[in-house]
Order: structure tokens, then C-alpha cells, then sequence
């Protein structure tokens, strides 16, 4: 049994509850992504509640701030607070778990939810870890629609500028955007050989291959002088054959029968993965 897939499939049930009790999310994403934030902070990065503010914790930045869900998900799994004040606050008036990363939760190190504004903020934190001689990562995750915005690339020339090998990010590649494919809105097929050109170390991984995932951020770090970009090659929706590859679920409050179905698409999944 693969306990980090078993328990991927137990925070996707979390985020439908979150956005359903909250009346709206960016589901799609969410999905997409689950597998490389669980990678993250059960594997790879150097982060927990009891260090959360040692100056030699990785950071983490969510630049596609609108799939906080899956992040208040995993950072409540991790132990920075209870999964069940997330879902029944979440999106609520006055509560401080908004649709977008909120920097005053404990966990979360920058607000963000323009998009663009993940790598750069990176970029300075990895800057920062090496004028001080730290020996922190710093890590973010995009999307791919975000790669439109023209301060990623900004940031993607200063990383390589400064030799930032403290610095992974990840492109959350599911090929869809809210209006349509990332080929037809602005396309990205060159992806690796743009980030190469920057000066960048690209790795293509399955981003819901959890030993590829962990093979890749080894790779990352063993990489000197220059960033590493993981492009992520995943499904939106992933989780349930109802979303999967729809551009429609990128933000979708599901209703009584959908609910049912994800739900039980969810639990079927979670049962396969304990019998593998």
C-alpha cells in the first residue's frame, strides 16, 4: 500500500467538503495538484508546525493562490490546524480562510492570488537563504495558465541571474485554464526549452507518480548553480471521472448528485490504492 496516495485521496474527500461548504472553489486545480503538495510536505521539504518559524525552515509560496484548498488540506493533515474549523469556516464571513493564501494563518508565508507574483517572491526568499549562508529551500508551484503573466519570466531570469539552486518550482501542467486549453488561450508546448533558455535545470515528471515526484525533487537538489523547474505533467480533476480534463470544473460548486459521485469515485480510488 502507497500510504501517500491513500492519504492524497483522503484530502481530495477534504477539499470537496471545504468547497461545498464554503459554495464555491477552484476544484480542478485543487485535484491536479493534491499529489505534488503531499510529495512536499510528507517527503521532500524541511517544514512543520514545531519549526514554522526557525529561520532554517524550507519555504513554501502557492503562486496559483486560487487552489488554496487543497493547501489548507494538507497543512491542516500536517498539524498547523484542525481540518475540521478549516471546512466549517472556510470561505465564511470574517473567517481567515479566504479562497486565497492567508499569511496570517499559521503555515503560510505570503498571501498570493494575482497571478505572476509566486516565482519572483521566490526568487527573493531563495536570494535571501543565500546572502545569509542558509541552508533553506524554497519552493512554489504554478500554474500553467499563469505562465502568461510576464513577471514570471521576470523572476525566472533573475533565478537563473543569481544561480539560485535553492530554488524548485513546479508547473502544475493539466493543460487547462478557465477559459479553455492552455494551447488555445496561450500555448505553452515549448515549456521545457523557454525555462532552458532562461538558464534553468527542467525535469519532466508524471505529477501523480509519487516516486517520480520524490526522484525529481532529489534531482533538484543535487543540482548546483542554477534553479530547477518540475514540470508536473497532471490531470485536472484528477480523482474522479466526472472532472477530469473539463476545463468546466476549474471552478464548480458540485451539486447533491455530484457530490455523491466524486465522493464515491474518491472512495473507490482510495480502496484500489490500499489494495495495490
Amino acid at each position: 500500500m502507497d500510504e501517500r496516495k491513500v492519504m492524497a485521496y483522503e484530502l481530495r474527500k477534504d477539499v470537496v467538503d471545504m468547497i461545498v461548504a464554503g459554495k464555491g472553489g477552484h476544484i480542478g486545480g485543487d485535484m491536479s495538484m493534491m499529489d505534488v503538495l503531499v510529495t512536499l510536505y510528507f517527503k521532500v521539504m524541511n517544514i512543520s508546525p514545531e519549526n514554522q518559524n526557525d529561520p532554517n525552515r524550507d519555504r513554501f509560496v502557492l503562486s496559483k493562490g486560487h487552489s488554496v484548498e487543497a493547501l489548507y488540506a494538507v497543512l491542516a493533515k500536517k498539524g498547523f490546524f484542525p481540518i475540521e474549523k478549516v471546512i466549517a469556516e472556510f470561505s465564511k464571513f470574517g473567517s481567515p480562510f479566504i479562497g486565497h493564501p492567508n499569511n496570517k494563518l499559521p503555515g503560510i508565508e505570503m498571501n498570493s492570488g494575482s497571478l505572476g507574483h509566486g516565482l519572483p517572491v521566490a526568487v527573493g526568499m531563495a536570494l535571501a537563504g543565500k546572502l545569509d549562508r542558509a541552508s533553506y529551500r524554497v519552493y512554489t508551484v504554478m500554474g500553467d495558465g499563469e505562465l502568461a503573466e510576464g513577471s514570471v519570466w521576470e523572476g525566472a531570469m533573475s533565478a537563473s541571474h543569481y544561480k539560485l539552486d535553492n530554488l524548485c518550482a513546479v508547473v502544475d501542467r493539466n493543460r487547462l485554464q478557465i477559459s479553455g486549453t492552455t494551447e488555445e488561450v496561450m500555448h505553452q508546448d515549448d515549456l521545457q526549452s523557454r525555462f532552458e533558455a532562461f538558464g534553468w535545470n527542467v525535469i519532466q515528471v508524471d505529477g501523480h507518480d509519487y516516486d517520480a515526484l520524490e526522484a525529481a525533487f532529489v534531482l533538484a537538489a543535487s543540482t548546483k548553480g542554477k534553479p530547477t523547474l518540475l514540470i508536473a505533467n497532471t490531470i485536472k480533476g484528477y480523482g474522479s471521472a466526472l472532472m477530469e480534463n473539463k476545463a468546466g470544473w476549474h471552478h464548480h460548486l458540485p451539486n447533491e448528485e455530484e457530490y455523491r459521485q466524486i465522493v464515491a469515485d474518491l472512495a473507490a480510488r482510495k480502496e484500489a490504492a490500499i489494495h495495490e
